[in-house]
């Protein structure tokens, strides 16, 4: 542990402490508005209730979640947004760097904690980690910053592979264009070509899935495209029967037919995110509350999809492996 990282925890824990306290003393039922994207997204929000859970606060008695699944569609963020705000909700919670973006322009004064997969002050959602500076505070998990290595991962699995096939809507928000940057680089950095699909739904992005022919690409690597990331359940069962090795960077997925996931566990980004919003409900005021990360980045590999797939898992790379599924 790093110095940093002690002290951050330090202060944190100071400041956490007295939650439990407050919970037993709250008379007020707090509602919490939830925007999330939807499919893996659903791991941050059982994340957040089991953290609530364990700070003492219990749904219905101390909290009500009002929980808007946009199912991909960003366009829906800002009505769900503006939606919740007439519902008077205390605290606006949103899921993934495009929610928390739409959200903060849709939003005036209302007090926000967002989990965010793209560096939050490069994007303007707070002027500093340690000081966000204004209504907004929250998580820092790491995923486009992945993208590469996400790559780099896959290439070893499959050293033969030459061409690499992705999906992404170029006008969702940054993360998407500054994620396809990264794979483009890392791409020609590894002698790879990868194919670039552009698309502006879901029913865009799955007709496109369905649509990939036998021999067309050698994988399939999602970028950091919110719309994309909320149907990997998706596109993991298009592409089973396509025989085609996916990479994804859900670790909770990978069990449903992914070749490897390599990123962060979305459940410990929602559990460490209560303590940031019942920080807010019990009257911090998140400009003062510094922005937190989650960086504990995993590999999790699925030996049955590499054997059905007459893959053989090169032993550097399984020697590497947090989890392996059997």
């Amino acid at each position: 542990m790093n110095r940093r990282t002690f002290l951050c925890g330090l202060t944190l824990g100071t400041l956490f402490a007295p939650l439990a306290a407050v919970a037993q003393r709250v008379v007020k039922v707090y509602r919490v508005g939830v925007i999330h994207q939807g499919g893996p997204y659903g791991a941050v929000i059982q994340g957040l209730r089991d953290g609530f859970g364990e700070l003492g606060f219990e749904e219905r008695k101390h909290f009500v979640l009002d929980i808007r699944d946009t199912r991909g569609d960003l366009r829906a963020v800002e009505e769900a947004a503006r939606d919740l705000v007439r519902a008077r909700v205390d605290l606006l919670y949103t899921v993934g760097t495009s929610v928390s973006l739409a959200a903060k322009r849709t939003t005036v004064d209302i007090p926000m904690v967002f989990c965010a997969g793209t560096d939050p002050v490069g994007l303007g959602l707070v002027e500093s980690l340690a000081k966000p500076g204004g209504r907004l505070t929250g998580i820092h998990f790491l995923s486009t910053d992945l993208t590469a290595k996400r790559l780099e991962v896959l290439k070893e699995l499959l050293p033969k592979a030459r061409r690499i096939v992705t999906f992404y809507d170029p006008n969702n928000h940054p993360s998407a264009r500054e994620s396809s940057a990264l794979a483009r680089d890392a791409a020609r950095h590894l002698g790879i070509e990868l194919l670039e699909r552009r698309v502006s739904s879901v029913e865009e992005l799955l007709v496109g899935l369905r649509a990939l022919r036998p021999g067309e690409a050698d994988a399939f690597l999602p970028v950091s495209d919110a719309m994309v990331l909320s149907q990997t359940p998706a596109l993991v069962d298009v592409m089973k029967p396509k025989r085609l090795p996916t990479m994804i960077a859900d670790l909770n997925l990978v069990a449903a037919g992914a070749l490897a996931g390599y990123g962060v566990n979305y459940y410990e980004v929602g559990h460490l995110s209560a303590k940031h919003v019942m920080r807010v409900l019990a009257g911090t005021n998140p400009r003062d509350l510094p922005v937190e990360s989650v960086d504990r980045v995993q590999l999790v590999l699925n030996l049955r999809v590499a054997r059905e797939l007459g893959l053989t898992i090169p032993q550097s790379v399984l020697v590497r492996a947090d989890h392996v599924i059997e």
